[in-house]
């Protein structure tokens, strides 16, 4: 495959909180790759750490508009608000990444002979009627309702990107990410571990919308990370499901947190926002028969693993977007691409 340890990679979304692990890893094995954000919802902290490696640089773009980074061998399209506090409030740029961005990532793929690898979501499945969603199971989603902006925006990335695969010949993955968790996680972000970290950490009632019985699979970000580059390597085009399918009752992970805490923190119950899913947990058939993968991370490993950094976030009183501290370190940016 073109995703070897001297492969030249393009990572759009790279400042946020999966795209800067892919980073980490896609570095780690020997690549060199050009990060591409526009830093909307990214955050610069995340790739400070790099600001040392000669093989990372960082366009400070917009990739709803054109752009070039050079011949690339494998572009990960991962830039998108992914939060409910994001999406929601970022309505029309959420859409507009989906399309509009996700066309130029795939044109730069087409140009310079390149391979894909689309990151969409388990919000495909919407408010599912199959349990558990198997990547055949074509949704439930409301089409205008107000998390329609983020489904929509990733249902129509997914269409775009076969039809790229169809008709243009390029070399295309599909993932389908479901509840991903993890250090860098903007902590308050209308996520279930962040809010609940957070609240908890602060000694605040954890919030949880409806009764609590509905359900999520959370998978630890080292585990989706291992997971996304074994579909890079394999030549599957149809989508792929990476998460983890144990399945917890929103109840049971606050429970688990306040055990990772040790807080003293009371539940609060608030009413369930619109087209809120009751149930989700991935069916990982395809990718344990095709990847030779599953996830290794249980749920309370990954929330301890998770702790000094929901605990920085904390002390440092950070909100749920980044309000500050966007500016990025010369020696990581392309002084002619900052313009977007």
């Amino acid at each position: 495959m073109k995703l070897s340890a001297s492969a030249r990679v393009l990572v759009t979304g790279a400042a946020g909180f999966l795209g800067s692990h892919l980073c980490d890893a896609l570095l780690a094995e020997g690549c060199s790759v050009i990060g591409v954000d526009n830093l909307c919802t990214g955050k610069a902290v995340n790739l400070r750490h790099l600001a040392g490696e000669p093989r990372f640089e960082l366009m400070q773009q917009d990739i709803c508009q054109h752009f070039d980074p050079g011949p690339v061998d494998y572009v990960f399209n991962f830039a998108s608000p992914a939060s409910p506090v994001d999406y929601m409030d970022l309505g029309l740029e959420t859409l507009r990444v989906g399309s509009d961005g996700t066309r130029n990532a795939l044109d730069v793929a087409l140009q310079y002979g390149a391979a894909f690898l689309q990151a969409s979501t388990s919000e495909c499945y919407g408010d599912p009627k199959v349990h558990p969603q198997p990547e055949d199971y074509w949704g439930n989603v409301n089409p205008v309702g107000p998390r329609s902006v983020y489904d929509e925006a990733k249902r129509f990335s997914e269409a775009l990107t076969m039809a790229y695969h169809r008709y243009r010949k390029v070399d295309t993955r599909i993932v389908r990410i479901f509840n991903t968790y993890g250090p860098r996680l903007q902590s308050r972000d209308g996520r279930v571990i962040s809010n609940l970290m957070t609240q908890a950490l602060r000694g605040e009632d954890l919030t949880i919308y409806g009764d609590g019985t509905q359900t999520r699979s959370f998978c630890y970000v080292s585990d989706e990370v291992d997971g996304i580059l074994r579909l890079a390597r394999s030549g599957e085009h149809w989508p792929v499901n990476i998460g983890n399918p144990e399945e917890w009752t929103i109840l049971e992970c606050a429970q688990q947190v306040l055990a990772a805490t040790q807080s003293s923190s009371k539940i609060r119950f608030e009413p369930l926002p619109v087209d809120d899913p009751v149930q989700r947990r991935p069916d990982i058939t395809r990718a344990r028969r095709l990847l030779g993968w599953e996830p290794k991370i249980h749920l309370n490993q990954g929330l301890e693993l998770s702790l000094p950094y929901f605990r920085q976030c904390v002390d440092r009183g950070e909100l749920a977007r980044p309000v500050e501290g966007t500016a990025l370190p010369a020696s990581l940016t392309r002084p002619e691409a900052a313009t977007d």
